[in-house]
């Protein structure tokens, strides 16, 4: 017998843990490498692992819905068993407690910066670093460096939802910055203080596994049972669902958000995107409006650069991005993904309209890579084929901002004194008021409308 451990892999930069989203294997089945392993999702992407080898999986040390440290393990492969053998030699052993990741394969400190969901840096910084919970001993306190991903186990998450305790305020002084079950006790000890400094903590902190999916220190809420004679259905919260709920949760409750709304005369933009589609009919690129809406966002930025940037919370200083790389949210039977057009700025109007094309169908066929996925600076989402007239859009943090897109409609237009049929389109546009003021969100949008309204302005950025 070989038995090989499987530990959870450094799937991409920034990276800190992932959560176990279906097992594509049982203890006992037989193996060949490269076969489906397990489905992974982290804050970036769900991927799908395969089999390092061929064996016998003779234990699988994580349920589905666990969240598990890089370098933690998370099977065990019998390496030396036939191909057809079953492992229950191995199978019928108790569960070892989950190995310890080596000082080596713990995921190294990076820059704040890119960090997708960063909390808010405490508006008085301290002279040194020290953990969000000033209760807890910081002598012995490690820092997160990367404070929107928190290390903790199974286990320890658990049992803090039980507490009511937002994992992201507690001092972590475990291996590489891992929150331990003493940490908590350590929170709990302070008793009537501690439900102060937690809601004195940033309220944009996301929550952690689960149950409280917001930085609000209220204990998590219990769903009563249907009343007798009535159904119901309980579908586990995990995977992009949750995801999600953190990622809406952790905007809302950071960014402070208004929204700009405008409604354009487009009546010029639709003909000239038909002639387009026309044009690029035969190559088999369909043409939308966005980019063209695309393009007039450019525009619209480099007249105001604020709208093109992040706040990073840890070194406080605006970073305002001198690229255009634009996310583009889009709906998919597992929740709403948003990939990323790179140098929106270097591409032609065919260019961006093929590119979106194929990305939207790889997003739709799950084959979306985690560099697909990051890198964005801006977002737009367009509900304009669903209907409605405007939405507020929750912005896509750390972005400032976020572009929503709407319906098309038939509307009557005052021309010269006359009342014409036309094309109308709402568009909304909410931005991040900490760093934007609202003169400058409408002078952005000014310039936004102006190009669609007149499309051959496009031509001349």
């Amino acid at each position: 017998m070989a038995l090989k451990e499987f530990k959870l892999p450094d799937i991409g930069e920034g990276i800190a843990e992932g959560e176990i989203v279906s097992w594509k294997v049982k203890a006992g089945q037989a193996v060949k490498e490269e076969d489906e392993f397990v489905e992974v999702m982290t804050d970036k992407a769900t991927v799908t692992i395969t089999v390092p080898f061929t064996g016998v999986i003779a234990e699988l040390r994580c349920k589905e819905g666990d969240v598990v440290p890089v370098g933690n393990v998370i099977a065990v492969i019998d390496a030396g068993a036939a191909g057809g053998a079953a492992a229950a030699p191995a199978a019928s052993k108790p569960a070892a407690a989950p190995t310890p990741p080596p000082a080596a394969k713990a995921p190294a400190p990076v820059a704040p910066a890119p960090t997708p969901f960063a909390p808010p840096k405490p508006a008085t910084p301290p002279p040194a670093p020290v953990p969000a919970m000033a209760a807890a001993p910081a002598a012995k306190a490690f820092v997160q460096a990367s404070p929107g991903k928190v290390l903790a186990a199974p286990a320890t998450r658990r049992r803090a939802r039980e507490l009511g305790i937002d994992l992201g305020t507690v001092a972590a002084t475990g291996p590489r910055g891992r929150i331990t079950n003493d940490d908590l006790a350590s929170v709990g000890s302070v008793g009537n203080a501690a439900p102060a400094a937690r809601s004195a903590a940033p309220a944009a902190t996301a929550g952690n596994a689960g149950g409280n999916t917001g930085a609000r220190a209220f204990p998590p809420i219990a769903i009563a049972k249907a009343p007798e004679g009535r159904s119901e259905e309980r579908v586990p919260f995990r995977g992009m669902r949750r995801k999600i709920a953190e990622a809406m949760t952790r905007s809302k409750f950071t960014a402070t958000h208004f929204t700009y709304v405008d409604d354009l005369d487009v009546t010029e933009l639709v003909k000239i995107r038909g002639e387009a589609k026309k044009a690029f009919a035969d190559k088999g690129i369909n043409v939308t409006y966005l980019p063209f809406i695309m393009k007039a966002v450019v525009a619209a930025m480099r007249e105001h650069p604020s709208m093109n940037a992040s706040l990073d919370e840890v070194s406080q200083e605006l970073v305002i991005k001198k690229y255009f790389n634009f996310g583009i949210a889009t709906d998919t039977d597992n929740g709403l993904i948003v990939p990323v057009i790179k140098d929106v700025d270097r591409k032609t109007i065919g260019e961006l309209a093929k590119e979106l094309q194929e990305l939207a169908a790889r997003t739709r066929e799950g084959k979306i890579t985690v560099d697909d996925l990051t890198g964005g600076s801006f977002t737009i989402t367009n509900a304009g084929n669903i209907g409605g007239l405007f939405a507020t859009p929750v912005i896509n943090f750390p972005e400032v901002a976020i572009l929503g897109v709407h319906a098309i409609k038939d509307a009557a237009i005052v021309k010269d004194g006359a009342i014409v049929v036309g094309k109308k389109m709402y568009l909304s546009v909410s931005i991040d008021h900490r760093l934007v003021d609202g003169a400058t969100g409408a002078h952005w949008m000014n310039v936004v409308k102006d190009h669609l309204e007149q499309p051959y302005r496009l031509l001349l950025g």
